[in-house]
């Protein structure tokens, strides 16, 4: 069955949903076929752009109907594209489709955001090994190439020969997978709250601190309002005794001159010895 033919029974409210979803369409399209036309959308699925994820696709019953049968090896390549690695395919060629170029391609692009859930500092050497990749600057094209399709977020580093992954793409997740998923988030829970508890400890201490300074600095307040207050009487006596102290020390009147020497006196008694 050909997807793109069949695209064009559908309404357009699917395409423009397709645009943002991308196996919204194959999804779609999975409930009205059958056998080989189930088949044929598998090997479609795989090789569309954008399309990372497919456990909503192998939820469907028509694809499901292939798990035991002629189409058994198709089946397995959409579960190897939705939980396996690059690595899974080399070491069991047989139960598998042949991968076109483009389809090995998405494969390992997968297997990198698998790495990097593991991992935020990949080395070159297991990425070489876990991708069958034989020299450095081909690894590089398709870590980029990776980068550049939102597989993964972050940086080569080529001094150290490793990837620094910031974010990765979050694969499809086995229902047997569950608990371990669930042992990761309670530990994340504990963590965060222990972050809060941790916060909520310094928030605490910073208000205490906040409330010492203020009552010291309330402190220091009062006790400058009290040496005001204590210090101007003192200032204003001091004042009263030094007004009182210019009033007695004021300058002396001058004599009405009983008692002194006329100044001629003298002469006259120099002249007669």
């Amino acid at each position: 069955m050909n997807a793109m033919a069949m695209d064009k029974d559908e309404p357009s409210s699917l395409l423009s949903f397709s645009s943002n979803n991308p196996l919204e369409q194959f999804v779609l399209l999975a409930k009205g076929a059958k056998g080989s036309g189930a088949a044929e959308l598998i090997k479609q699925v795989l090789e569309a752009p954008g399309v990372h994820v497919f456990g909503e696709l192998l939820e469907v019953p028509n694809i499901l109907e292939l798990e035991n049968g002629p189409y058994a090896t198709h089946f397995n390549t959409l579960n190897l594209f939705a939980y396996g690695t690059y690595k899974d395919y080399l070491d069991n060629k047989s139960d598998y489709l042949e991968l076109t170029p483009v389809q090995c391609k998405k494969l390992q692009h997968l297997t990198i955001a698998t790495l990097a859930t593991q991992e935020k500092l990949i080395p070159y050497s297991v990425l070489l090994k876990e991708l069958d990749i034989k020299n450095v600057r081909d690894l590089e094209d398709l870590i980029i190439e990776a980068i550049y399709a939102d597989i993964i977020h972050g940086k080569l580093d080529q001094e150290c020969k490793r990837v620094e992954v910031d974010v990765a793409l979050g694969r499809d997740a086995r229902l047997e997978d569950a608990s371990a998923i669930a042992d990761v988030l309670a530990d994340w829970c504990n963590s965060c709250e222990a972050v809060l508890s941790s916060v909520d400890r310094h928030i605490q201490r910073a208000n205490h601190h906040k409330q010492r300074a203020i009552r010291h600095q309330q402190t220091i307040e009062q006790e400058i309002m009290f040496l005001k207050k204590t210090l101007k009487p003192q200032a204003d006596t001091e004042d009263s005794a030094s007004g009182a102290g210019c009033d007695n020390h004021s300058a002396p009147k001058k004599s009405s001159g009983k008692g002194k020497i006329p100044r001629n006196a003298t002469k006259f008694w120099q002249k007669n010895t």
